[in-house]
């Protein structure tokens, strides 16, 4: 399946070796930071960019090309947290609480792991379809309200939304407190990922190609560079995590390889059965494999307060994310080129 190749171009590739860099600066103790204004403006800057790009790529789409791929997206993330809250219940042993907010991160998608995805393949000039930025948005939030919801229904959050206490400290609520579904959905829909993602393609729609070329030497030329900054200050943050694995055992560290990985498998078989290329195959199963440290954790921290971050966090951030950017992309890049030849 030409996995070893594409496994050895990826592994020395700027953006993960930036990502490694920044793991080890954690780990031999440097002071190396970066500012928290700049991590942000390079948050926006790639949210907006994949949004923007994606959505100018849609002028002169044919629809009836994205009914099937919608469909396999949306299968995947209403059933990956169903059957993770299962797994991390029945198996796991893990409280309600704990196997809900976990599966909420895994039904969600990594923004940063679609971007690695698409440089991967561009580093190979392997095409991809246009719309896949659109595939990312939607399956953001439809997931992370699935795992709530088991959680309401294991009785692990009372149900009496309308009488919810009130919000108390950052976000958080009373332990046994119920959020308003309303609060949390608005939360959902208009924190900034979301917003900057589906706005950037209604621009990008809108405006077109001809528009798009106005500011692609912005969004085009650094998005690599940029992409690689931001990793280095995730391998940052992946390598103050990684002290948490003693804590989380041995259960979710494998859960948080094998079942992804998994994931990418069957995402990469449903790309294939809703028509996609062997690029955009690769990309649903990376976004089937992926997991969501950025939406899910603030939607789990108001819904599931009681949840407990060490394993959600490590679990996504310390094991799912550097799997899959080091060695998850390209062993999904050689099953789909594998499964596309047989």
């Amino acid at each position: 399946m030409d996995l070893l190749p594409s496994l050895l171009q990826s592994l020395f590739s700027p953006v993960v070796l930036a990502f490694l860099l920044g793991i080890v600066a954690t780990l031999v103790r440097s002071d190396l930071k970066i500012p928290e204004q700049l991590y942000a403006a390079m948050t926006i800057y790639l949210l907006f960019a994949i949004g923007l790009k994606g959505g100018a790529k849609l002028e002169g789409l044919a629809w009836g090309e994205l009914a099937r791929p919608m469909t396999a997206a949306m299968l995947l993330c209403l059933a990956i947290p169903v059957w993770s809250f299962a797994i991390l219940r029945r198996i796991g042993r893990f409280s309600s609480v704990d196997s809900a907010a976990i599966a909420a991160h895994y039904a969600s998608v990594s923004v940063v792991t679609f971007g690695a995805s698409l440089t991967f393949l561009d580093a190979r000039q392997v095409p991809h379809e246009g719309f896949l930025p659109a595939l990312l948005a939607l399956m953001e939030v439809p997931g992370i309200i699935v795992a709530l919801l088991l959680a309401r229904v294991a009785n692990a959050v009372p149900a009496e939304a309308a009488t919810a206490a009130p919000m108390r400290g950052l976000g958080f609520v009373a332990p046994g407190a119920a959020v308003p579904w309303g609060k949390m959905l608005h939360e959902l829909l208009t924190s900034k990922g979301i917003l900057l993602l589906l706005g950037g393609l209604a621009i990008g729609f809108t405006s077109g190609q001809s528009g798009y070329t106005q500011v692609a030497p912005f969004f085009d030329g650094p998005f690599r560079g940029v992409l690689m900054l931001f990793l280095l200050e995730i391998g940052l943050v992946t390598g103050r995590r990684l002290q948490d694995l003693k804590h989380t055992g041995f259960f979710i560290g494998g859960f948080a390889l094998v079942v992804p990985f998994l994931h990418g498998l069957l995402g990469v078989w449903l790309g294939q059965w809703a028509g996609l290329s062997v690029g955009g195959a690769t990309v649903l199963g990376t976004l089937a494999a992926s997991a969501s440290y950025i939406a899910a954790p603030a939607a789990v921290r108001v819904a599931l307060p009681q949840a407990n971050p060490a394993l959600y966090l490590t679990a996504s951030l310390a094991i799912t994310f550097p799997f899959n950017v080091v060695l998850g992309i390209p062993a999904y890049f050689a099953f789909a080129r594998w499964l596309y030849a047989a």
